[in-house]
């Protein structure tokens, strides 16, 4: 028989509860916003990034934001470190430049990648366990409500009917809240995976172009270049920004 008051364990529920739906809908504006910076950035990055007049021009952008053009930067600083080495003196820079521009861009996609993922734990732990924690309360009520019973020695619907009604709200609420929170997770979940495909697709097409160049970029003169190649926009280039923006529209 419990010895403590079952509304009190069943009050102390519903409040735990009302505390994961806040946690749960806070973190679900905080990721949308997350997101929503995100598909921004990235959409204006790839534009200025496929319109550039060369390579050289790419690496002046001005003002990078957003996941791709952190990946791109560090490919263009890994480039930039390597230029005019023919030797390696530590194990960072080991291998040749093509494996070493390819591990960099990995490395900084996998950043990203936990960057995107922050708080998804927290909406998966809520969605599973705030059922259990609803059914604790029902359990809970169920047992003070035969112990009303008990002392009462009647079963009459005024002397149930109180604590049934609130362990069945506990279980309801339970319910409630693990909802949310789990479309969220699985929302987000998808997100995280559409824009790592981006950036996996990005990260190849930025190894091929630099192979192109023979891993060679001239940052002194990039940014002068940037700014004349507004005009400069190819098919090719549209094609890739079309690309990017059919991946978006299946997220």
């Amino acid at each position: 028989m419990p010895t403590i008051s079952s509304t009190a364990i069943v009050t102390w529920t519903l409040w735990g509860l009302i505390g994961f739906s806040v946690i749960t809908w806070v973190l679900i504006l905080v990721k949308g916003i997350q997101h929503l910076r995100v598909s921004i950035s990235n959409r204006t990055y790839t534009r200025q990034f496929w319109s550039a007049s060369d390579f050289n021009a790419a690496a002046g952008i001005s003002e990078p934001k957003g996941p791709i053009a952190r990946v791109a930067y560090a490919g263009f600083g890994t480039l930039q470190e390597t230029a005019g080495a023919t030797t390696v003196h530590d194990l960072e820079h080991s291998g040749d430049r093509q494996e070493l521009l390819d591990r960099r861009l990995r490395q900084q996609i996998q950043k990203e990648k936990g960057s995107l993922e922050s708080g998804l734990a927290v909406l998966a732990t809520i969605g599973s366990v705030s059922p259990f924690v609803g059914l604790f309360g029902t359990v809970w009520g169920i047992m003070g409500a035969l112990t009303d019973i008990s002392k009462s020695g009647s079963a009459s619907l005024d002397v149930v009917a109180g604590p049934i009604g609130e362990a069945l709200v506990a279980t309801a609420i339970g319910i409630a809240v693990a909802v949310p929170a789990v479309v969220g997770y699985n929302f987000f979940l998808r997100r995280n995976k559409v824009i790592q495909h981006i950036l996996d697709d990005f990260a190849t097409d930025f190894v091929h172009l630099a192979l192109k160049t023979s891993f060679i970029i001239k940052p002194g003169k990039a940014g002068a270049e940037n700014n004349s190649s507004g005009h400069h926009t190819k098919p090719a280039r549209e094609n890739r920004s079309n690309e990017f923006q059919a991946n978006e529209a299946h997220a």
